[in-house]
């Protein structure tokens, strides 16, 4: 099985990466609809992609079927995630082992959220607690293998503070981190003072802005709440004022999105990573124009 590239390698490039992110596929039915997103998807040749997994590792079978296929019948480059929730480490180190052996050098590595109906995070017996222990495990079984890390530039909600928050970040980055990917978030400005924090601490991972247009009002609200983003008072007025009005909706979002994308490259980050909501067309349009600015 030939390898692909590690997102380490593309940054060597020297140019902005641009990634999208699908959300996990909730049946079987589902998985053709979001292999045909990719499809499409990779005709804007994006440099890499990653499948998540519902909270819990709900969806872990299905997602591997999802990244598998992207990656062997659309030729996309795949990040597949992995969280410490529900597994053993030994079971752990036998998804890692298939996921090399597949051929990807490249993981997402996660605590992950608990699963549905379940209010906080327990660690399964013999597993991991955290994220940096599910770091340094891969880092240490496979050494080549790039580890993505995650964090929040508006502070994760189970943090205490910023600074603990920062802290644990730190032990993520030590711990055999490759490069770090952040939640959502609408107003470049967080992004900007959060790398100064970041550096402040002596974290030089390259740190790749998540960002999410926004397909529909009720939906983003939703998001936002879960993971603790501010929704700017500007783009929820232009939001409500088409609400009724679903591709003025999006149209509203996706160039939200442009103007953060171009600002972001333009000021220096690494890349964009684009939360597309399995959405092939706007992730498609924000990346032309990232290509384009």
């Amino acid at each position: 099985m030939s390898k692909q590239q590690t997102i380490s390698e593309l940054l060597s490039i020297g140019r902005p990466l641009l990634s999208v992110e699908f959300f996990p596929p909730k049946s079987e039915e589902s998985i053709e609809p979001l292999v045909g997103a990719g499809k499409r998807i990779s005709t804007c040749s994006p440099d890499f992609v990653s499948v998540t997994y519902g909270a819990g590792g709900s969806t872990r079978d299905l997602s591997a079927t999802v990244s598998k296929r992207m990656k062997d019948e659309v030729g996309l480059n795949v990040m597949p995630h992995l969280t410490c929730v529900g597994s053993t480490q030994e079971e752990l180190g036998e998804i890692v082992d298939d996921f090399y052996a597949e051929g990807y050098r490249n993981i997402m590595a996660l605590r992950g959220d608990p699963p549905h109906g379940q209010s906080d995070f327990q660690v399964t017996q013999g597993g991991f607690k955290y994220a940096s222990d599910l770091v340094a495990f891969i880092k240490d079984r496979h050494p080549d293998i790039c580890l993505g890390i995650a964090s929040y530039p508006e502070k994760h909600p189970e943090a205490v503070s910023l600074d603990a928050d920062l802290d644990a970040l730190r032990i993520k980055a030590n711990a055999g981190g490759s490069f770090i990917t952040t939640q959502l978030f609408f107003e470049n400005a967080a992004y900007f003072e959060y790398i100064d924090q970041v550096r402040a601490r002596g974290i030089e991972l390259p740190v790749f802005p998540g960002i999410m247009p926004v397909l529909a009002l009720k939906q983003i609200k939703r998001i936002t709440q879960l993971c603790h983003s501010e929704l700017p008072a500007e783009l929820e007025a232009k939001l409500s004022a088409v609400e009724s009005d679903p591709e003025a909706v999006r149209r509203v979002g996706v160039e939200w999105a442009m103007r953060q994308v171009e600002e972001l490259i333009e000021k220096g980050a690494p890349g964009v990573h684009i939360y597309a909501l399995n959405k092939a067309k706007s992730a498609i349009e924000i990346i032309n124009a990232a290509r384009n600015a």
